[in-house]
């Protein structure tokens, strides 16, 4: 890799050196005993597993493959998921914190199952899972979740001390956990899923539910898949069936970068409890051993300068193991629900052949695949153990209740700031990559001026429910950081809940720029 690599369209390591099939758009109405909306490790798995049964299946995905949360992961495969089981303990019993760990479990095991059956090349890896401590306040947090471990049975280890150059008080170790490359796992199950007669079908935005004369999925360009079940595993669901999943969910946006490091690495996966998160995990490319390094996790569309997450991370990469050469930088985004498990089952209670999985808090490699292992058995009629556990319909008054309330307070008081917000700049300041909340005609607008001078302007008004949408400079993107709603710097839609893209603006030709000295600075208008 050269040297000058750029950073302003972060891609990461996994679909950087995998080269993934292209599939057409659908172009017409069509029919399917199950249609899939979603391409990442939920979607894939669940069409896989299906397909296996003999269900005649059709999968949807509104962009490219495995180019949402689960190209962009740290696939780390493991049910230590941070702090949870105490938690889960105080709000779910004792049953429901062991389902949650056996749902992992299973999932952990289903993977290396499949690869070792059909030998998958994908880096499979087997390590201890790590969670630790560096201050008082956490590691009685801690000392906590060891003891929820052992009234569990998760096999564990409980340290003072980790392999890795960090100041500890505590460690917590997962045994026998697993990391490996996502996309080469997933372009096996992929390629079963066509082979056993599935359909696959790209750039095919699913955007409605339609019951009548018959079961639905409409897409943006108005073609008609009918069926008789839809699962939606779009991230954020792409129907929302009045479960209200927008209140019900906050979006979490969270960093890596991918080095060549200078000190031998001891092994192992780490996660510190303590803010700020720090993520390690090791890797490979090109024949060497590389490091993720993760962390600065933030409510989408909220916190600073979206740059100063990655400094952040290779700082403490510097100071841990030493930079040889950096090699990647990426973030993703997840969706926590209000009592930290996922929603995956029944859309509503009413038991309409609509489902949905979403929520997973950035585990997605394992509550993923126990996602789709629960929707098989749910669309064949079989019995899972984990229905109840994960229902939809849930609704834990603690600590629902007051996440909800919440969550909301804090949408509510960033549509009251974004409208009040004054700004005072005009594109002209803007430098060439640059983009900024600015004033135009005097009203909130957005703009972007890209190499070649060209100025691309947004309303920031989001198109969910009205909040003001911020600037991310790491990805070049829209932010909401009401409901996690993310737009290109043409205003189109990156992530939901937002169905509708931002409204363009006009700008006159003679402001676009080509010529801008780059060391002008931002003048008030």
């Amino acid at each position: 890799m050269k040297e000058s690599r750029k950073w302003e369209q972060p891609e990461p390591l996994w679909r950087e050196d995998t080269k993934l099939k292209k599939f057409d758009p659908l172009e017409k109405d069509a029919t399917a005993e199950v249609v899939i909306v979603g391409g990442g490790i939920t979607g894939i798995t669940t069409a896989y597993l299906l397909a296996k049964e003999g269900r005649d299946v059709a999968l949807l995905e509104g962009s490219e493959l495995l180019n949402g949360t689960t190209g962009h992961t740290t696939a780390k495969i493991t049910a230590q998921h941070d702090l949870i089981y105490y938690e889960l303990m105080q709000h779910f019993g004792k049953e429901g914190a062991l389902a949650y760990y056996k749902a992992n479990d299973e999932a952990l095991r289903f993977i290396r199952g499949t690869v070792k059956q059909n030998q998958i090349d994908c880096n499979l890896q087997t390590e201890d899972a790590c969670i630790y401590s560096t201050t008082d306040n956490y590691t009685r947090k801690l000392d906590k979740e060891y003891q929820a471990y052992q009234e569990l049975g998760i096999p564990c280890e409980y340290k003072n001390e980790v392999s890795i150059d960090v100041d500890v008080q505590q460690a917590l170790y997962m045994k026998d956990q697993s990391h490996f490359h996502p996309l080469k796992y997933l372009s096996f199950l992929l390629d079963e899923f066509i082979k056993n007669g599935g359909k696959v079908y790209e750039n095919t935005v699913a955007v409605d539910v339609e019951r009548d004369p018959e079961l639905c999925v409409v897409t943006k360009d108005g073609h008609r898949v009918s069926c008789d079940n839809i699962v939606s595993c779009s991230h954020f669901p792409f129907y929302d069936g009045t479960g209200f999943y927008f209140a019900r969910m906050h979006a979490d946006r969270s960093y890596v970068v991918a080095i060549e490091p200078e000190q031998e690495y001891a092994g192992g996966m780490y996660l510190s409890v303590d803010q700020p998160v720090r993520s390690v995990r090791k890797s490979s490319y090109e024949g060497k051993e590389i490091l993720l390094i993760g962390g600065e996790s933030h409510r989408t569309g909220e916190g600073v300068d979206t740059d100063f997450h990655y400094r952040a991370l290779e700082e403490f990469a510097s100071e841990t193991f030493g930079i040889k050469k950096k090699l990647f930088q990426w973030s993703a985004q997840d969706l926590f629900t209000l009592d930290k498990v996922p929603y995956i089952g029944q859309i509503t209670k009413n038991k309409d052949h609509i489902y949905v999985a979403t929520g997973y808090k950035k585990w997605g490699m394992t509550s993923g695949t126990a996602a789709a292992l629960l929707l098989r058995d749910q669309i064949t009629g079989k019995k899972n153990p984990y229905t109840e556990l994960f229902s939809p319909s849930r609704f834990q008054a603690d600590p629902s209740l007051k996440k909800f309330f919440s969550n909301n307070l804090n949408v509510a008081s960033h549509l009251l700031e974004g409208k009040s917000e004054r700004v005072g700049f005009s594109h002209e300041a803007l430098k060439k990559g640059e983009g900024g909340v600015i004033q135009y005609n005097g009203e909130r607008a957005g703009a972007y001026k890209d190499e070649d001078g060209q100025v691309y302007l947004v309303d920031t008004t989001c198109t969910h429910m009205g909040c003001e949408v911020e600037w991310n400079s790491g990805e070049h993107s829209w932010d909401c950081p009401c409901h996690g709603s993310r737009f290109s710097i043409e205003g189109d839609v990156m992530e939901g809940p937002a169905k509708q893209p931002l409204k363009r603006l006009s700008i006159d030709k003679d402001t676009q720029e080509t010529d801008q000295p780059e060391n002008d600075m931002p003048e008030p208008v």
